[in-house]
């Protein structure tokens, strides 16, 4: 029997033709390795980078040793950074729920809160949230977790740049002492280390592609462009080709120039597009996801809301619109495409300005992103953005401040003409109104009138 298939884990028969039925034969090097020592009940640390199969890597382990109870608080807690990715793996437990009773639910911001409360309250084996959305549900009381056995922190690195470290804090001050971590991030970072050392005990370390480590299934190519407006035009001219551009992630930098362009492509590709970012309401983003699955929208405009976690089927084309500034991300968004060994694209757009986060991209990959040259039949945009503007905007300041400077100087008006006459007017003042001005003089008159 080989030992590259599930066989070889011995996994229990309904769970085992559950993963059949998803045609999965061969565990991925994540699966493998975590699904041991996840049985064994020690803390681990996962590093792998997107689209490695870690939600099957713990999900799966979970599962074969859980047991069904009538018990109404959950006994494995699962955190994960967005809404979207608590949709996601509660999906994903699902398909291997067929022949097992298991209870799964997802908890998250942005929703009808008396909704997930329901839903607490009728029972869970398994709860799958963000730590906004899960703290406030511990905190009304509305779900307790005294009984949590296993807690499983998915895309940590993530969640920390969010800011949610002390929504962690807090959630772990509401679990028992006795409880198996379990951690998987694409990139160690301090504030990770901390984490790991404030709750983790002797955790097992698995790495598996290491951050900065091309994906080799992934070709990249790379274009010089002037400006916002021109990246526009070389867009519209590459994405035309539907053929070639069937299903494309395009990773924009900011919500704003989100929104700018996919006005701009919304008009010259006839509604072809969707659009994703935080400003967008739950509704919206998940609408805007179906879309882009069931094949209604073949491009999809997001910022790096989505770049992690979600899994996103069969996308052709990965296009950094913008140049990310951590060339971490640069590798998280190129992970959405060339998944579960299939071939993938990607092209990044870089400016002037953008050049040094490109070296820094490539540095980390120890390999240089073929360049090719712009292509003569998109037109150069001279329009710019005010924040390609800077001398324009420097020049505008130097004019302001002239103007302040300027103001500052005038004649003054008559009245504000008097001159500070020091002690002397002071003494004239004095004299006028007959106030003395030390608290002796004071006395000395009341004696005086007296005598008087």
């Amino acid at each position: 029997m080989s030992n590259d298939t599930f066989d070889q884990l011995k996994i229990s028969t309904p769970l085992r033709n559950a993963i059949d039925e998803l045609g999965f034969v061969t565990p991925t090097p994540i699966q493998k390795e975590s699904y041991s020592v996840i049985l064994s009940g020690q803390d681990m640390v996962g590093i792998a980078q997107t689209g490695t199969g870690k939600t099957f890597a713990y999900v799966i382990p979970i599962l074969q040793q859980l047991s069904y109870s009538e018990q109404t608080n959950p006994k494995v807690l699962i955190l994960v950074p967005t809404r979207e990715l608590v949709l996601q793996v509660v999906q994903e437990i699902n398909k291997l729920l067929t022949y097992i009773t298991i209870r799964a639910i997802g908890v998250y911001g942005g929703a009808n809160i008396n909704n997930q409360r329901m839903a607490c309250a009728q029972g869970a084996d398994i709860v799958v949230g963000t730590p906004g959305r899960l703290y406030d549900l511990v905190i009304s009381r509305s779900l307790s977790l005294k009984a949590v056995k296993q807690v499983v922190i998915d895309e940590v690195d993530v969640m920390l740049d969010l800011g949610f470290e002390l929504q962690l804090e807090r959630i772990f001050e509401h679990l028992p002492s006795q409880r198996q971590h379990v951690m998987f991030s694409a990139t160690m970072t301090d504030e990770v280390d901390y984490l790991i050392e404030d709750y983790f005990k002797s955790p097992v370390k698995i790495a598996i592609k290491l951050s900065g480590t091309p994906l080799e299934n992934i070709s990249q190519e790379s274009y010089f462009v002037s400006n916002f407006y021109t990246k526009i035009n070389l867009l519209v001219h590459l994405l035309s080709d539907a053929e070639e551009f069937s299903k494309v992630l395009v990773f924009v930098s900011t919500k704003k120039r989100a929104d700018v362009l996919f006005e701009q492509l919304d008009e010259e590709l006839n509604g072809a597009c969707a659009l994703i970012h935080g400003n967008k309401t739950q509704n919206y983003r998940l609408r805007s996801i179906q879309q882009f699955e069931d094949g209604r929208s073949r491009i999809l405009l997001a910022t790096d809301v989505i770049a992690r976690g979600l899994d996103l089927d069969k996308i052709s084309h990965v296009i950094n619109f913008d140049t990310p500034n951590f060339p971490e991300n640069y590798m998280h968004r190129i992970g959405r495409t060339g998944r579960a060994e299939q071939k993938g694209k990607s092209i990044l757009f870089f400016t002037e300005k953008e050049e040094f986060d490109k070296a820094d991209i490539e540095e980390l990959m120890n390999y240089e992103i073929p360049e090719l040259d712009f292509p003569d039949e998109v037109k150069e945009n001279s329009q710019l953005l005010d924040e390609e503007r800077p001398n324009q905007r420097a020049k505008r300041n130097r004019i302001m401040h002239t103007e302040v400077l300027n103001a500052a100087f005038h004649e003054k008006s008559e009245k504000n003409q008097k001159t500070n006459q020091g002690g002397s007017y002071a003494k004239i003042i004095a004299a006028k109104y007959k106030k003395p001005k030390r608290r002796g003089d004071k006395i000395q008159n009341m004696n005086s009138k007296k005598k008087k």
